[in-house]
């Protein structure tokens, strides 16, 4: 008869340690959580020290009774939930239940799913971490009191089913405020004058900018000039008369260090540049390797370490193993003298590992036959950080080319790669910047070997014109990143940030940019003023590291939420009339008169966002829609297109997402409406419809056919109705890359044809 229980959250993983352990244990998971705060109730006595109300979660009896059971039955217990605070909670929530069975309940850790961690942690049982669980009451307690007690006055102030979190909220101030930074900026134009240049003796075309006039530097970053066009031209027309010479070459040897192995947030980050993932995806794929895999012979084995944690420290075993790869499989050449170490940053609790495969001699390739796509890609990601985070830096040869040409001093850049060290298996991801004053041409050029005094001809001198671009809008990789920054949430909130804002429909995406909707706005605005230290950064970030302290047990969590809850508690009273305040003063004049009754229409806002509405409302009632411009939306526009359903003419809409649709002009008695044709025609065999735009939805734009449901393609790029030079297909497809230049690529995936559409 098995002697031991062990009780984890997860299935997956219950079946890899079931595995590990053999007959002596029985292996059994709670699937989560088991109990948790009352969902139609506060379920917090916020008079008796904050005490929790917890209840079953619905569907758990059986499960606990299940667990219940089977511990009647050994000697003693072990709880093997993940190693963080809502593990340690999970375990207290089980011991609770499992008390009755009067036998011996101990907890234990590990960092990783395979035979060596497990069995350390069996043989070093401890006990449940009291601070933790304090900590993850304290966190629920709380985000509990703001989301339950801040929420009623949404929906009285906005529209019913609304939400505020104490953490989302910062995100989608986050968003807000970037966008109110775009629209308000205001580009301003510069030039540069880009030379190009070869050697007289070979032919050797290289770029060089333009740099100083005299002693005059660039003023822009040293690359652009704030000057006219007419300006440009004259400076180009007298620099083209110079003599070109090589005033001064400089070469320095450069070093390039890799970064370190993932923590949560890196590896989310990562995965959205590299892999298209969002944050969430990224943590579900993570989550089924690290709980274990079926990999053939070897049977279900954990792949990666523990995937939430903020720290980029290894164990010296796996130092020890990835070093011995290094040098076998790269070259001794490759491998540092000693390990390499990374810094910790600031506020990192560097509880667990960094998040690296468990062996690395479980490469990418040796298991591409046992995970799905999106399991491979992700794992191979971790892989190869972790892999390249222990080698060598690469070094790189940098030039510096100064030309003089009379008075004007033009300047090319260019790196040679000398070792590529690190970069043999790994180059880390960039995210995109605003370009101002510097597009990066010709910084990364091929240079030639010249010498000082050498004189070059001019081939070609072209001024170009510019201008400064606003920071650009957040996706999931760099808000993540400014949330990490700016230590609001933790690397296990991360993903559900990201995720419950955009279900709330306060962040919208298009084209993987996080744009805010209207009613994301208005909840902003108001919450900013009823309650501004719950979307108080520096607010938030101190309620984080309080709870840190709470975690190491330092301080009471009792007493930590009697310090928030009573300006919390008057807050709550003044909120209603501020929020008020905040929503009228929001109202401004249109410049429309309304059609019924002559007076002035007002941008308002409602349930749905922006809408125009008469001033002398309640006498006069007309509302109109508003287009995204904050323009009045026109009378419907009529097509020559006929409803197929009821023959009346389709007219143009616009939904309250801010697409357009096709329309019977006989609604509501005929309601047939369909996606307005973009000259695509849908490429399904045997299908006579068109592409259209749709939206999904979380309101992400993609294009769908107009047969939908009977057929259901759909693609997320735009299509272009122009066919493919090179092959038969039928249209091209719009993208853009990084690098924010548009190109138009083949719909085929079998074609490689692209162009850059002037």
């Amino acid at each position: 008869m098995p002697k031991s229980l062990v009780v984890v959250e997860s299935p997956a993983k219950a079946k890899t340690i079931e595995k590990i352990l053999g007959k002596d244990f029985i292996v059994d998971s709670s699937v989560g959580h088991i109990r948790d705060l009352p969902r139609k109730e506060l379920g917090v006595d916020v008079d008796n020290h904050f005490k929790p109300k917890y209840v079953m979660i619905r569907g758990k009896g059986q499960v606990v009774k299940a667990i219940q059971e089977k511990a009647k039955k050994v000697d003693c217990i072990y709880l093997a939930a993940d190693p963080d605070r809502e593990g340690e909670a999970i375990c207290w929530h089980l011991a609770t239940e499992l008390k009755k069975a009067k036998k011996p309940i101990y907890r234990i850790i590990y960092n990783e799913v395979t035979q060596s961690a497990i069995l350390e942690a069996i043989k070093n049982p401890g006990t449940i971490d009291q601070a933790l669980v304090d900590a993850q009451q304290a966190r629920r307690v709380l985000d509990r009191l703001v989301g339950y007690k801040i929420s009623p006055i949404l929906w009285r102030s906005v529209k019913p089913g609304l939400s505020a979190g104490r953490v989302q909220s910062v995100a989608v101030r986050l968003i807000c405020e970037r966008e109110a930074e775009i629209e308000a900026f205001n580009p301003e134009e510069y030039w540069t004058l880009t030379a190009t240049l070869t050697p007289k003796q070979k032919e050797h075309l290289f770029p060089a900018k333009l740099h100083k006039i005299g002693t005059k530097k660039g003023e822009l970053n040293n690359y652009g000039f704030k000057i006219d066009e007419e300006r440009a031209k004259e400076l180009a027309s007298d620099a083209k008369d110079q003599t070109y010479i090589v005033e001064k070459v400089q070469k320095r040897e450069k070093k390039q260090n890799m970064a370190a192995p993932f923590k949560t947030s890196t590896l989310q980050q990562e995965a959205s540049r590299k892999l298209r993932f969002t944050a969430k995806k990224t943590m579900m794929v993570a989550q089924k390797l690290y709980e274990g895999l079926d990999i053939g012979k070897e049977g279900l084995v954990g792949l990666i370490t523990y995937m939430r944690t903020d720290s980029t420290r290894v164990a010296q075993e796996a130092l020890t193993a990835v070093r011995k790869h290094i040098k076998t499989t790269y070259g001794p050449e490759y491998l540092p003298a000693r390990a390499v170490t990374h810094s910790k940053n600031s506020g990192a609790q560097d509880a667990h590992e960094a998040v690296r495969p468990t062996t690395p001699l479980r490469t990418p390739d040796s298991l591409k036959k046992h995970l799905t796509k999106d399991q491979y890609r992700l794992y191979e990601l971790i892989w190869k950080r972790f892999i390249a985070s222990q080698m060598k830096p690469a070094i790189l040869d940098a030039t510096t080319i100064d030309i003089k040409a009379g008075r004007y001093l033009f300047r090319a850049t260019g790196s040679v790669i000398k070792f590529d060290g690190f970069r043999r298996v790994y180059m880390e991801g960039q995210d995109d910047v605003a370009s101002n004053g510097n597009d990066g041409d010709g910084e990364n050029a091929n240079l030639p070997d010249v010498k000082d005094g050498e004189i070059l001809d001019l081939r070609k001198l072209e001024p170009k014109q510019h201008f400064t671009q606003p920071p650009p809008r957040y996706n999931e990789a760099t808000l993540v990143k400014a949330l990490e920054a700016k230590e609001i949430g933790r690397p296990s909130t991360y993903a559900s940030i990201i995720s419950t804002i955009q279900e709330r429909e306060y962040i919208t995406k298009e084209q993987r940019r996080l744009l805010p909707t209207d009613v994301g706005r208005l909840v902003n605005e108001l919450l900013i003023q009823g309650f501004p230290d719950i979307v108080d950064v520096e607010f938030t970030k101190e309620m984080e590291q309080k709870l840190d302290t709470i975690a190491e047990g330092k301080v009471d969590w009792v007493n930590t939420l009697g310090e928030f809850y009573p300006p919390f508690q008057e807050a709550l009273k003044e909120a209603p009339d501020k929020m008020y305040e905040a929503r009228k003063a929001m109202e401004v004049e249109s410049g429309e008169q309304c059609e019924k009754c002559g007076g002035n229409m007002i941008v308002k806002w409602g349930r749905y966002g922006r809408f125009l509405g008469c001033s002398n409302y309640p006498d006069c009632k007309n509302i109109k829609a508003i287009n995204g411009d904050n323009t009045p939306a026109a009378e419907p526009e009529v097509t020559d297109t006929l409803c197929e359903k009821c023959g009346e003419q389709m007219v143009i809409k616009q939904s309250r997402t801010g697409s357009r649709f096709l329309a019977c002009s006989g609604y509501p008695k005929c309601k047939n409406a369909k996606p307005i044709p973009m000259g695509v025609d849908c490429p399904e065999p045997e299908c006579d419809g068109y592409l259209g735009e749709r939206r999904s939805k979380r309101g992400r734009v993609f294009y769908g056919c107009s047969n939908y449901p009977k057929c259901g393609f759909a693609c997320w790029d735009k299509p272009i109705p122009e066919p493919c030079p090179k092959c038969d297909a039928t249209f091209l497809v719009e993208k853009t890359p990084k690098s924010g230049e548009t190109i138009h690529e083949c719909a085929s995936k079998e074609c490689d044809y692209t162009n850059t559409p002037t």
